[in-house]
Protein backbone atom coordinates (compact mmCIF):
# COMPACT_ATOMS: atom_id res chain seq x y z
CA UNK A 1 0.00 0.00 0.00
CA UNK A 2 2.74 2.63 0.67
CA UNK A 3 3.88 2.29 -2.96
CA UNK A 4 0.34 3.00 -4.18
CA UNK A 5 0.22 6.18 -2.08
CA UNK A 6 3.39 7.83 -3.33
CA UNK A 7 1.57 10.06 -5.84
CA UNK A 8 -1.06 11.19 -3.32
CA UNK A 9 -1.04 14.20 -1.00
CA UNK A 10 -1.22 12.07 2.17
CA UNK A 11 -0.72 8.49 3.24
CA UNK A 12 -1.50 6.42 6.33
CA UNK A 13 1.75 7.41 8.02
CA UNK A 14 0.84 11.10 7.63
CA UNK A 15 -2.56 10.52 9.21
CA UNK A 16 -1.10 8.50 12.10
CA UNK A 17 1.43 11.27 12.72
CA UNK A 18 -1.38 13.83 12.69
CA UNK A 19 -3.24 11.82 15.28
CA UNK A 20 -0.29 11.91 17.64
CA UNK A 21 -0.03 15.68 17.20
CA UNK A 22 -3.68 16.52 17.81
CA UNK A 23 -4.58 13.72 20.24
CA UNK A 24 -4.53 15.85 23.40
CA UNK A 25 -6.21 18.91 21.90
CA UNK A 26 -9.31 17.57 20.10
CA UNK A 27 -12.23 15.57 21.43
CA UNK A 28 -12.32 11.81 20.84
CA UNK A 29 -15.92 11.95 19.68
CA UNK A 30 -18.30 9.00 20.19
CA UNK A 31 -19.47 6.70 17.41
CA UNK A 32 -22.42 4.87 18.92
CA UNK A 33 -25.14 2.75 17.34
CA UNK A 34 -28.53 4.40 16.87
CA UNK A 35 -31.37 1.87 17.17
CA UNK A 36 -33.90 4.45 15.95
CA UNK A 37 -31.99 5.45 12.81
CA UNK A 38 -31.08 1.84 12.13
CA UNK A 39 -34.77 1.06 11.99
CA UNK A 40 -35.53 4.02 9.73
CA UNK A 41 -32.75 3.35 7.23
CA UNK A 42 -32.53 -0.45 7.15
CA UNK A 43 -28.82 -0.22 8.04
CA UNK A 44 -26.95 -0.68 11.30
CA UNK A 45 -26.23 3.01 11.80
CA UNK A 46 -23.41 4.35 13.95
CA UNK A 47 -23.20 8.14 14.37
CA UNK A 48 -19.73 9.72 14.52
CA UNK A 49 -20.47 12.93 16.38
CA UNK A 50 -18.00 15.58 15.27
CA UNK A 51 -20.55 18.22 16.27
CA UNK A 52 -19.21 17.67 19.80
CA UNK A 53 -15.84 19.22 19.09
CA UNK A 54 -15.00 22.43 20.96
CA UNK A 55 -15.85 24.56 17.93
CA UNK A 56 -18.83 22.39 16.97
CA UNK A 57 -17.31 20.78 13.87
CA UNK A 58 -14.57 18.49 12.54
CA UNK A 59 -12.65 21.35 10.90
CA UNK A 60 -10.45 21.99 13.90
CA UNK A 61 -8.63 18.66 13.43
CA UNK A 62 -7.12 19.71 10.11
CA UNK A 63 -6.58 23.31 11.19
CA UNK A 64 -4.75 22.19 14.33
CA UNK A 65 -2.55 19.71 12.49
CA UNK A 66 -1.53 22.44 10.04
CA UNK A 67 -0.81 24.88 12.88
CA UNK A 68 1.32 22.30 14.67
CA UNK A 69 3.51 21.89 11.57
CA UNK A 70 4.40 25.61 11.42
CA UNK A 71 8.03 26.62 11.88
CA UNK A 72 8.82 29.04 14.74
CA UNK A 73 9.22 31.82 12.17
CA UNK A 74 5.81 31.09 10.63
CA UNK A 75 4.19 30.99 14.06
CA UNK A 76 5.70 34.34 14.89
CA UNK A 77 4.27 36.00 11.79
CA UNK A 78 0.80 34.48 12.15
CA UNK A 79 -1.74 32.63 10.04
CA UNK A 80 -4.60 33.64 7.78
CA UNK A 81 -7.64 31.82 6.39
CA UNK A 82 -10.70 32.57 4.29
CA UNK A 83 -13.90 31.08 5.62
CA UNK A 84 -17.49 31.88 6.48
CA UNK A 85 -17.93 29.17 9.08
CA UNK A 86 -16.39 26.16 10.75
CA UNK A 87 -12.87 26.41 9.32
CA UNK A 88 -12.67 29.99 10.58
CA UNK A 89 -13.51 28.95 14.11
CA UNK A 90 -11.13 25.98 14.06
CA UNK A 91 -8.19 28.12 12.94
CA UNK A 92 -9.09 30.93 15.35
CA UNK A 93 -9.42 28.69 18.39
CA UNK A 94 -6.30 26.58 17.99
CA UNK A 95 -4.04 29.40 16.81
CA UNK A 96 -5.07 31.63 19.70
CA UNK A 97 -4.58 28.79 22.18
CA UNK A 98 -0.92 28.69 21.08
CA UNK A 99 -0.35 32.41 21.06
CA UNK A 100 -0.37 32.64 17.27
CA UNK A 101 -2.01 35.63 15.60
CA UNK A 102 -4.95 34.54 13.42
CA UNK A 103 -6.65 36.61 10.75
CA UNK A 104 -9.86 35.35 9.16
CA UNK A 105 -11.26 36.97 6.02
CA UNK A 106 -15.02 36.50 5.75
CA UNK A 107 -17.53 37.61 3.10
CA UNK A 108 -19.53 40.70 4.05
CA UNK A 109 -22.67 38.56 3.88
CA UNK A 110 -21.51 36.22 6.68
CA UNK A 111 -24.19 35.89 9.42
CA UNK A 112 -23.40 37.89 12.55
CA UNK A 113 -23.48 34.77 14.73
CA UNK A 114 -20.51 33.29 12.82
CA UNK A 115 -18.55 36.53 12.91
CA UNK A 116 -19.12 36.80 16.66
CA UNK A 117 -18.11 33.19 17.28
CA UNK A 118 -14.88 33.58 15.31
CA UNK A 119 -13.96 36.74 17.19
CA UNK A 120 -14.80 35.03 20.47
CA UNK A 121 -12.22 32.38 19.69
CA UNK A 122 -9.60 35.13 19.38
CA UNK A 123 -9.18 35.88 15.67
CA UNK A 124 -9.08 39.22 13.91
CA UNK A 125 -12.03 39.14 11.50
CA UNK A 126 -11.82 41.04 8.22
CA UNK A 127 -15.04 41.39 6.23
CA UNK A 128 -14.39 41.63 2.51
CA UNK A 129 -16.40 41.09 -0.66
CA UNK A 130 -19.84 39.69 -1.45
CA UNK A 131 -18.84 36.00 -1.51
CA UNK A 132 -16.23 33.41 -0.57
CA UNK A 133 -14.23 33.85 -3.77
CA UNK A 134 -13.69 37.54 -3.02
CA UNK A 135 -12.76 36.76 0.59
CA UNK A 136 -10.32 34.09 -0.59
CA UNK A 137 -8.62 36.52 -2.96
CA UNK A 138 -8.26 39.09 -0.19
CA UNK A 139 -6.80 36.47 2.15
CA UNK A 140 -4.20 35.53 -0.46
CA UNK A 141 -3.34 39.21 -0.97
CA UNK A 142 -2.83 39.73 2.75
CA UNK A 143 -0.83 36.50 3.00
CA UNK A 144 1.63 37.82 0.44
CA UNK A 145 1.72 41.38 1.79
CA UNK A 146 2.17 40.40 5.45
CA UNK A 147 4.10 37.11 4.97
CA UNK A 148 1.43 35.11 6.78
CA UNK A 149 0.84 31.37 6.44
CA UNK A 150 -2.37 30.58 4.61
CA UNK A 151 -4.37 27.66 6.02
CA UNK A 152 -6.57 26.27 3.28
CA UNK A 153 -9.90 24.75 4.37
CA UNK A 154 -9.35 21.50 2.43
CA UNK A 155 -6.66 21.54 -0.26
CA UNK A 156 -3.65 21.21 2.06
CA UNK A 157 -1.84 17.96 2.90
CA UNK A 158 -1.62 18.67 6.64
CA UNK A 159 -5.29 19.65 6.77
CA UNK A 160 -6.32 16.47 4.92
CA UNK A 161 -4.20 14.33 7.27
CA UNK A 162 -5.81 15.99 10.28
CA UNK A 163 -9.30 15.20 9.03
CA UNK A 164 -8.17 11.63 8.34
CA UNK A 165 -7.76 11.01 12.08
CA UNK A 166 -11.54 10.56 12.17
CA UNK A 167 -11.17 7.46 9.99
CA UNK A 168 -8.69 5.89 12.44
CA UNK A 169 -11.11 6.50 15.31
CA UNK A 170 -14.10 5.03 13.47
CA UNK A 171 -12.22 1.79 12.72
CA UNK A 172 -11.40 1.42 16.39
CA UNK A 173 -14.90 2.28 17.58
CA UNK A 174 -17.04 0.15 15.23
CA UNK A 175 -16.22 -3.53 14.98
CA UNK A 176 -16.91 -5.34 11.69
CA UNK A 177 -17.53 -2.04 9.91
CA UNK A 178 -19.01 -2.36 6.41
CA UNK A 179 -19.17 1.25 5.26
CA UNK A 180 -18.62 4.88 6.17
CA UNK A 181 -20.76 7.72 4.78
CA UNK A 182 -19.12 11.14 4.61
CA UNK A 183 -20.32 14.58 3.43
CA UNK A 184 -18.23 16.12 0.65
CA UNK A 185 -17.43 19.78 0.07
CA UNK A 186 -13.94 20.37 -1.26
CA UNK A 187 -12.89 16.83 -0.40
CA UNK A 188 -10.50 17.27 2.52
CA UNK A 189 -12.69 15.37 4.97
CA UNK A 190 -13.54 12.39 2.78
CA UNK A 191 -10.02 12.33 1.28
CA UNK A 192 -8.42 11.93 4.68
CA UNK A 193 -11.00 9.50 6.07
CA UNK A 194 -11.00 7.36 2.92
CA UNK A 195 -7.21 7.15 2.90
CA UNK A 196 -7.12 6.04 6.53
CA UNK A 197 -9.96 3.53 6.23
CA UNK A 198 -8.92 1.96 2.93
CA UNK A 199 -5.25 1.71 3.96
CA UNK A 200 -6.22 -0.43 6.96
CA UNK A 201 -9.48 -2.07 5.84
CA UNK A 202 -9.70 -1.93 2.02
CA UNK A 203 -12.95 -3.93 2.01
CA UNK A 204 -14.85 -1.16 3.85
CA UNK A 205 -16.93 0.92 1.43
CA UNK A 206 -16.49 4.70 1.52
CA UNK A 207 -19.47 6.69 0.25
CA UNK A 208 -19.52 10.44 -0.25
CA UNK A 209 -22.62 12.64 -0.20
CA UNK A 210 -23.04 16.07 -1.77
CA UNK A 211 -25.89 18.51 -2.07
CA UNK A 212 -27.49 18.20 -5.49
CA UNK A 213 -27.14 21.95 -5.92
CA UNK A 214 -23.32 21.88 -5.83
CA UNK A 215 -22.00 18.40 -6.72
CA UNK A 216 -18.49 19.70 -7.43
CA UNK A 217 -16.62 16.52 -6.50
CA UNK A 218 -19.02 14.32 -8.45
CA UNK A 219 -18.47 16.57 -11.46
CA UNK A 220 -14.70 16.48 -10.98
CA UNK A 221 -14.66 12.69 -10.84
CA UNK A 222 -16.72 12.58 -14.03
CA UNK A 223 -14.35 14.97 -15.81
CA UNK A 224 -11.24 13.55 -14.11
CA UNK A 225 -10.28 17.13 -13.28
CA UNK A 226 -11.65 19.86 -10.98
CA UNK A 227 -14.35 21.94 -12.62
CA UNK A 228 -15.91 25.16 -11.36
CA UNK A 229 -19.68 25.03 -10.94
CA UNK A 230 -22.02 27.99 -11.01
CA UNK A 231 -22.79 29.51 -7.63
CA UNK A 232 -25.86 28.14 -5.84
CA UNK A 233 -27.43 28.53 -2.42
CA UNK A 234 -28.00 25.55 -0.13
CA UNK A 235 -28.85 24.90 3.50
CA UNK A 236 -25.74 22.69 3.52
CA UNK A 237 -23.52 25.77 3.43
CA UNK A 238 -20.61 23.91 5.04
CA UNK A 239 -20.15 21.86 1.86
CA UNK A 240 -21.17 24.55 -0.63
CA UNK A 241 -17.89 24.35 -2.55
CA UNK A 242 -17.93 25.23 -6.26
CA UNK A 243 -14.64 23.52 -7.15
CA UNK A 244 -13.11 20.32 -5.78
CA UNK A 245 -9.52 20.41 -4.56
CA UNK A 246 -6.54 19.53 -6.74
CA UNK A 247 -5.03 17.50 -3.88
CA UNK A 248 -8.28 15.92 -2.74
CA UNK A 249 -9.56 14.72 -6.12
CA UNK A 250 -6.87 12.03 -6.58
CA UNK A 251 -7.63 10.70 -3.07
CA UNK A 252 -11.32 10.50 -3.89
CA UNK A 253 -10.62 8.79 -7.22
CA UNK A 254 -8.37 6.24 -5.50
CA UNK A 255 -10.36 5.44 -2.39
CA UNK A 256 -14.02 6.51 -2.60
CA UNK A 257 -16.43 3.85 -3.87
CA UNK A 258 -19.51 5.95 -4.57
CA UNK A 259 -20.74 9.56 -4.57
CA UNK A 260 -24.45 10.34 -4.27
CA UNK A 261 -26.43 13.56 -3.97
CA UNK A 262 -29.37 14.68 -1.85
CA UNK A 263 -31.95 17.44 -2.32
CA UNK A 264 -32.62 20.41 -0.04
CA UNK A 265 -35.89 19.04 1.35
CA UNK A 266 -34.18 15.74 2.12
CA UNK A 267 -31.44 17.50 4.07
CA UNK A 268 -34.05 19.49 6.00
CA UNK A 269 -35.91 16.28 6.82
CA UNK A 270 -32.69 14.66 8.08
CA UNK A 271 -31.97 17.64 10.35
CA UNK A 272 -35.48 17.35 11.74
CA UNK A 273 -35.12 13.58 12.22
CA UNK A 274 -31.90 14.03 14.19
CA UNK A 275 -33.47 16.75 16.29
CA UNK A 276 -36.66 14.85 17.08
CA UNK A 277 -35.45 11.27 17.26
CA UNK A 278 -31.89 11.65 18.56
CA UNK A 279 -32.22 15.01 20.37
CA UNK A 280 -29.19 16.08 18.33
CA UNK A 281 -28.46 19.33 16.52
CA UNK A 282 -26.78 19.10 13.11
CA UNK A 283 -26.14 21.78 10.52
CA UNK A 284 -27.10 21.21 6.89
CA UNK A 285 -23.74 19.74 5.88
CA UNK A 286 -23.73 17.59 9.01
CA UNK A 287 -27.00 15.90 8.09
CA UNK A 288 -26.32 15.09 4.42
CA UNK A 289 -24.90 11.64 5.13
CA UNK A 290 -27.97 10.61 7.09
CA UNK A 291 -30.20 12.12 4.39
CA UNK A 292 -28.63 9.77 1.85
CA UNK A 293 -29.37 6.74 4.02
CA UNK A 294 -32.92 7.84 4.85
CA UNK A 295 -33.63 8.30 1.13
CA UNK A 296 -31.97 4.95 0.21
CA UNK A 297 -29.57 6.70 -2.19
CA UNK A 298 -26.58 4.43 -1.62
CA UNK A 299 -25.99 0.95 -3.01
CA UNK A 300 -25.38 -0.51 0.46
CA UNK A 301 -27.08 -3.83 1.23
CA UNK A 302 -29.61 -4.15 4.03
CA UNK A 303 -28.21 -4.23 7.58
CA UNK A 304 -24.75 -3.05 6.56
CA UNK A 305 -22.84 -1.75 9.59
CA UNK A 306 -22.47 1.87 8.54
CA UNK A 307 -20.77 4.79 10.26
CA UNK A 308 -22.34 8.13 9.33
CA UNK A 309 -20.47 11.33 9.98
CA UNK A 310 -22.37 14.14 11.70
CA UNK A 311 -19.63 16.58 10.81
CA UNK A 312 -20.95 19.76 12.42
CA UNK A 313 -23.68 21.35 14.49
CA UNK A 314 -23.15 25.08 13.93
CA UNK A 315 -26.41 26.38 12.57
CA UNK A 316 -28.01 29.80 12.75
CA UNK A 317 -31.17 29.65 14.86
CA UNK A 318 -33.15 31.62 12.28
CA UNK A 319 -32.14 29.15 9.58
CA UNK A 320 -32.93 26.28 11.95
CA UNK A 321 -36.43 27.66 12.42
CA UNK A 322 -36.96 27.73 8.65
CA UNK A 323 -35.50 24.26 8.25
CA UNK A 324 -37.79 22.85 10.93
CA UNK A 325 -40.81 24.43 9.24
CA UNK A 326 -39.69 23.16 5.84
CA UNK A 327 -39.13 19.69 7.26
CA UNK A 328 -42.60 19.66 8.79
CA UNK A 329 -44.09 20.61 5.42
CA UNK A 330 -42.06 17.92 3.66
CA UNK A 331 -43.26 15.31 6.16
CA UNK A 332 -46.88 16.43 5.82
CA UNK A 333 -47.10 17.59 9.42
CA UNK A 334 -47.64 21.21 8.46
CA UNK A 335 -50.08 21.96 5.65
CA UNK A 336 -51.72 25.07 4.26
CA UNK A 337 -54.98 24.90 2.31
CA UNK A 338 -56.86 27.67 0.52
CA UNK A 339 -60.53 26.80 0.96
CA UNK A 340 -63.41 28.62 -0.76
CA UNK A 341 -66.50 29.22 1.40
CA UNK A 342 -69.90 30.89 1.07
CA UNK A 343 -69.63 34.25 2.85
CA UNK A 344 -72.41 33.58 5.35
CA UNK A 345 -72.73 33.19 9.14
CA UNK A 346 -71.67 29.75 10.37
CA UNK A 347 -69.62 28.75 7.32
CA UNK A 348 -66.32 29.01 9.16
CA UNK A 349 -67.73 27.24 12.21
CA UNK A 350 -68.80 24.28 10.07
CA UNK A 351 -65.37 24.07 8.43
CA UNK A 352 -63.59 24.33 11.80
CA UNK A 353 -65.75 21.55 13.23
CA UNK A 354 -64.93 19.29 10.28
CA UNK A 355 -61.20 19.90 10.80
CA UNK A 356 -61.53 19.32 14.56
CA UNK A 357 -63.32 16.01 14.06
CA UNK A 358 -60.19 14.74 12.33
CA UNK A 359 -57.96 15.77 15.24
CA UNK A 360 -56.14 18.47 13.30
CA UNK A 361 -54.98 21.71 14.92
CA UNK A 362 -55.40 25.08 13.19
CA UNK A 363 -52.38 27.34 13.76
CA UNK A 364 -53.11 30.26 11.41
CA UNK A 365 -55.91 31.63 9.23
CA UNK A 366 -56.19 34.42 6.65
CA UNK A 367 -59.50 35.59 5.12
CA UNK A 368 -59.70 37.14 1.66
CA UNK A 369 -62.77 38.37 -0.21
CA UNK A 370 -61.11 40.30 -3.06
CA UNK A 371 -58.33 38.10 -4.46
CA UNK A 372 -57.68 34.53 -5.68
CA UNK A 373 -60.65 34.69 -8.10
CA UNK A 374 -63.22 34.77 -5.31
CA UNK A 375 -66.81 35.20 -6.53
CA UNK A 376 -69.06 37.85 -5.06
CA UNK A 377 -70.75 36.36 -2.04
CA UNK A 378 -67.86 33.96 -1.46
CA UNK A 379 -64.64 34.14 0.50
CA UNK A 380 -61.33 32.30 0.46
CA UNK A 381 -59.54 31.36 3.64
CA UNK A 382 -55.93 30.18 3.95
CA UNK A 383 -55.68 27.75 6.85
CA UNK A 384 -52.35 26.48 8.18
CA UNK A 385 -52.71 23.25 10.16
CA UNK A 386 -50.61 20.85 12.20
CA UNK A 387 -51.18 17.15 11.47
CA UNK A 388 -49.69 13.81 12.44
CA UNK A 389 -48.51 13.24 8.88
CA UNK A 390 -49.51 12.46 5.32
CA UNK A 391 -52.14 9.83 6.22
CA UNK A 392 -54.07 12.28 8.36
CA UNK A 393 -53.82 14.90 5.60
CA UNK A 394 -55.29 12.40 3.13
CA UNK A 395 -58.20 11.75 5.52
CA UNK A 396 -58.91 15.48 5.79
CA UNK A 397 -58.80 16.02 2.02
CA UNK A 398 -61.21 13.12 1.51
CA UNK A 399 -63.61 14.68 4.03
CA UNK A 400 -63.41 18.06 2.30
CA UNK A 401 -64.20 16.42 -1.04
CA UNK A 402 -67.09 14.51 0.49
CA UNK A 403 -68.58 17.74 1.89
CA UNK A 404 -68.26 19.66 -1.38
CA UNK A 405 -65.50 22.08 -0.45
CA UNK A 406 -63.36 23.60 -3.19
CA UNK A 407 -59.72 23.90 -2.08
CA UNK A 408 -56.11 23.88 -3.24
CA UNK A 409 -52.83 23.31 -1.41
CA UNK A 410 -50.68 26.41 -0.89
CA UNK A 411 -46.95 25.76 -1.13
Amino acid sequence: MPEMQQDLAVNLADIEAARERVRDAVVLTPCDRSPILSGLTGQEVFLKLENRQMTGAFKERGALNRILTLTPEQSGRGVIAASAGNHAQGVAYHATQRGIRATIVMPETTPLVKITATRRFGAEVVLHGPNYDAAFAEAVRRRDAEELTFIHPFDDAAVIAGQGTIGLEILEQVQALDAVVVPIGGGGLIGGIACAVKSIRPEVRVIGVQTARLPSMQAAVGQRSPVTLAAATTIADGIAVRRAGALTLPLVERYVDEIVTVEEDEIASAILTLLEREKMLAEGAGATGLAALLQRRTSLPTRARTAVLICGGNIDVTLLSRIIERGLVQDGRLIRLRIHLLDRPGALVELSQLIARHGINIVDTLYNRAYYGVNLGDTAIDITMETRGKEQVAELLAALDENGYHYERVQ
